[in-house]
């Protein structure tokens, strides 16, 4: 039987509560730091939540497959999975309210965060059953290593290629070319095409921490760490001639947030599997329904801000940040920040109700 890690759960549920945190401000006008993310080059608490998130998918990779025999069936329920997670990600993408309830489908945005996690799983997950811990540390390098080549020297239309945001980025010029009004900007978009690849590195950092949590190594906290630390020191050093961007994934940004996952999942670790301290079992709620919560509060966040109500047929989303946030009492960030809290609330109630009654929807 398969030793349950409470910490990949507790982690997996923090990573989404936090993710329906910063995607839900009252305004995005009036929003503190700490909960944005950086305009380009650099990171911010915020910048470390979705690389979070597929770091945690590759550690569950190791916990789901490692037992399992490659087979067509194993290879279907990946593919179906994937897939799943793809169509939900464009269901979101494409849903409007006027019938026939799907967007013009030159507006219809093709990349996002479930597209994101569909093709990073199903890519990680086949690499996974068909190669061992050396060769998918080889494929991880050759990964980061051929990323920062292919930006920081392939000419772009004859001109140097370029970090910044700017038409001789690489991997803005590919979404530009391929994508053309599908993106989430007019000139680039976070979840694109050729960031996508150095993602399946920061599943496949999941992977290797997965590894470690199942080993029989005694000292696996200490070992998670040490790799955490080699991971940030490494990664910030890339940074100055590959800058940390998470809008390009850039490599750097690929190892300083495994670098944080490490650390921050080993204190977790340490806490709850072998000190057994009583920690988090909210999250670990949310963690059992991740994919259904984060879908759920991106719908509903999308209907709230599409349905108008009231004289001023201002959204529902408005209405209830301006009637019952907005006062003269509190800044207009506070009132942000406790609409965003309201809303992570309800989905932690809706996850702890789901989980009571054994209710587990798996994508």
């Amino acid at each position: 039987m398969k030793e349950r890690i409470i910490a990949v759960d507790i982690f997996r549920g923090m990573t989404i509560v936090l993710m329906i945190l910063v995607n839900n401000p009252g305004t995005w006008a009036a929003v503190y730091a700490p909960f944005l993310h950086a305009d380009w080059h650099g990171y911010s608490p915020t910048d470390l939540v979705f690389p979070f998130f597929l770091f945690i998918v590759g550690t569950s990779i190791v916990f789901a497959y490692s037992t399992k025999k490659v087979t067509a069936s194993t290879y279907k329920k990946i593919i179906s999975r994937s897939l799943k997670l793809i169509g939900l990600g464009l269901f979101l993408g494409a849903f409007t309210l006027s019938f026939p309830f799907v967007k013009d489908f030159s507006e219809i945005r093709f990349p996002g965060v479930l597209q994101r996690i569909g093709l990073v799983f199903f890519v990680t997950s086949i690499l996974f059953l068909n190669l061992n811990w050396k060769q998918l540390i080889g494929v991880t390098v050759f990964i980061l290593v051929g990323y920062w080549v292919a930006m920081g020297f392939i000419p772009v239309n004859g001109i140097a290629s370029t970090f910044d945001r700017a038409p001789n980025n690489l991997t803005n010029y590919i979404d530009l070319n391929v994508l053309g009004s599908h993106m989430w900007k007019d000139d680039y978009d976070p979840e694109g095409l050729l960031s996508t690849i150095p993602a399946i590195a920061s599943c496949l950092l999941g992977v290797f921490t997965g590894k470690i949590l199942l080993s029989k190594q005694q000292n696996k906290t200490t070992i998670i760490l040490g790799l955490g630390v080699m991971l940030l020191i490494v990664g910030h050093a890339w940074h100055f001639i590959f800058p940390i961007n998470k809008a390009l994934w850039s490599s750097s940004f690929v190892l300083v947030t495994a670098g944080w996952a490490n650390l921050i999942l080993a204190l977790i670790y340490y806490s709850t599997d072998v000190k057994k301290v009583q920690f988090g079992t909210i999250f670990k709620y949310a963690g059992a329904n991740a994919i259904t919560v984060f879908f759920l509060s991106s719908f509903i966040g999308k209907l709230f801000g599409l349905i108008k109500v009231g004289e001023d047929r201002v959204s529902i989303h408005s209405w209830l940040f301006n009637t019952l946030y907005v006062h003269d009492f509190l800044p207009m960030q506070l009132s942000s920040l406790l609409y965003a809290i309201t809303v992570m609330s309800c989905y932690l109630l809706l996850a702890f109700v789901l989980y009571k009654r054994q209710i587990f929807i798996k994508v």
